[in-house]
């Protein structure tokens, strides 16, 4: 059907003109405070994701001939034409998405970190050189980008997972298409102009935006060398399948089931604090979100009861009023998914201690509100504590020792990001050591690390070998090539056995 005049219309935008307008299907992009669709997004068929992979494909050679120094200049300028339209993008995200402003301007903020880190391309795209590996023999490496790269992006952080892709891939020498998420795409575009007005060439950086029928196009096309994608964990197998199987290089960051423990020697009020701000911020929609805590003995009940309290005070609301904790949840469907879980829950037997399901915003009768949700003495079976649940829900499961809490932990078959919370620099140092997790927090609720480390998980929250951004970033974005040259003055004549290094 076509996108009905009275709302805007979004667009793809391959080598720097916009396409779609006479697209064949269109998406609904919701305000989700007001429940209302506030826009219709064009969706890419194969012939449009050809288009934009093509464009790609013809600007690589230029592009990865640019000069290192002119690639960093193009990324310096776009890191401060981000940073001056940094309030823009919280808006546009907050608008689409419905997380909070202030909210919003983290991820901002957390993406111009890795626009820093890539800014380094210089010193990171260095290559090694040994000197008289054998007679008048020196070897060195180089590192050379991988063509047309694509990115698929969730929803949950639609300015700040796209930059941890494009800003490095595009330092490498790469070209590339994005495909946003359908439900918040706006900011992907700003992310467009921006790059223009930065001297990007066009074609380097293209946006289509689409559902499966876009998404399998990019895993399919022959032109496409490497795929990123942050997702839920089945999407992020089928999509690592599907590219490793027509010959792309992947890395697919799935789901979470994030495990916050708390030791009894741990500081109750400053756990409380770290635990709702962590479960709860952004309405739960993020992929490092503590939705599980693991209370350690006596701690449980104490810091249950403090937890309670805090949730009472938040403040549910529309993301664009800053004096509001947390907003609504992205679309009707993900509301409805939230509440069954729930209702599960408390089927199944875990003690419901706040029920989000009855709130009410004043002048937001329709959005798509949950308020804070907290099941106690829950246990694996249940599942609310197996299954990533992605909203405002947190699950406390009790645990009589570190021990225990480990092998909860350990019996997860999810990965991505833990916590724990204690006075003991030996129980912290343990379980650093022992938990089978990528990314860890000591007395640090949302472990996501600085742009120059790099993110991922273990288990079901990776596939692929290489992390996200950071050094495993230009790992990624870069294949390795080695030369062992070597010149003298005089024949050295035929030598048929195997070279060695004297």
């Amino acid at each position: 059907m076509e996108a009905p005049a009275k709302i805007r219309t979004i667009l793809h935008s391959i080598a720097g003109k916009t396409f779609g307008q006479e697209a064949a299907r269109f998406g609904d992009v919701y305000d989700p405070a007001l429940g209302e669709v506030q826009a219709r997004v064009a969706f890419a068929d194969a012939a449009t994701v050809d288009r934009a992979v093509n464009a790609a494909a013809q600007t690589f050679p230029a592009w990865s001939a640019t000069p290192l120094g002119r690639r960093a200049e193009v990324l310096f300028t776009f890191r401060a034409l981000l940073k001056e339209h940094a309030a823009q993008f919280a808006e546009i995200v907050s608008r689409e998405h419905g997380k909070i402003v202030s909210d919003a301007e983290g991820e901002v903020a957390r993406a111009l970190e890795v626009v820093d880190f890539a800014c380094s391309l210089t010193h990171q795209l260095k290559g090694e050189l040994s000197e008289n590996v054998s007679t008048n023999v020196d070897t060195h490496s180089l590192l050379q980008p991988l063509g047309v790269c694509a990115g698929i992006t969730p929803f949950n952080f639609p300015m700040m997972v796209p930059a941890w892709m494009f800003a490095i891939a595009i330092a490498c020498g790469n070209t590339f298409v994005l495909k946003p998420s359908e439900r918040d795409p706006s900011a992907s575009l700003l992310v467009a102009e921006l790059f223009e007005r930065a001297g990007l060439p066009a074609g380097v950086f293209n946006v289509v935006h689409g559902d499966k029928a876009a998404v399998d196009a990019l895993l399919a096309h022959p032109g496409v060398a490497a795929i990123s994608f942050v997702g839920s964990t089945p999407i992020a197998r089928y999509i690592y399948e599907t590219a490793a199987a027509n010959g792309k290089r992947v890395q697919a960051l799935g789901g979470a089931k994030n495990h916050m423990v708390v030791m009894p020697d741990a500081d109750l009020d400053a756990a409380a604090d770290a635990l709702v701000s962590a479960a709860y911020g952004s309405a739960g929609q993020r992929c490092m979100a503590i939705s599980a805590s693991v209370t350690v003995g006596d701690a449980g009940d104490a810091l249950m009861e403090r937890v309670v309290a805090r949730i009472g005070a938040l403040k549910i609301g529309p993301g664009h009023d800053r004096a509001n904790d947390m907003g609504p949840v992205v679309t009707p469907a993900a509301r409805d998914r939230i509440l069954q879980y729930i209702e599960e829950g408390e089927r199944s037997g875990g003690r419901l201690l706040a029920d989000g399901r009855n709130l009410r915003v004043p002048g937001y009768e329709h959005g798509f509100f949950i308020g804070p949700t907290l099941f106690d003495n829950v246990n694996p079976s249940m599942s609310i504590y197996r299954e990533e649940i992605f909203g405002p829900v947190l699950v406390n499961l009790r645990a009589g020792s570190l021990d225990e809490a480990l092998a909860i932990l350990r019996a997860n078959p999810y990965g991505n990001g833990t916590a724990i919370f204690t006075r003991s620099g030996a129980a912290a140092r343990r379980f650093q050591s022992e938990v089978e997790v990528g990314m860890v927090g000591v007395n640090v609720p949302i472990p996501v690390p600085v742009g120059y480390y790099s993110f991922g998980g273990w288990k079901a929250s990776l596939f692929g070998d290489l992390h996200i951004y950071g050094e495993d970033g230009f790992r990624f974005y870069t294949r390795k090539k080695v030369v062992t040259s070597r010149w003298h003055e005089s024949n050295a004549g035929m030598n048929l056995g195997f070279p060695t290094h004297k």
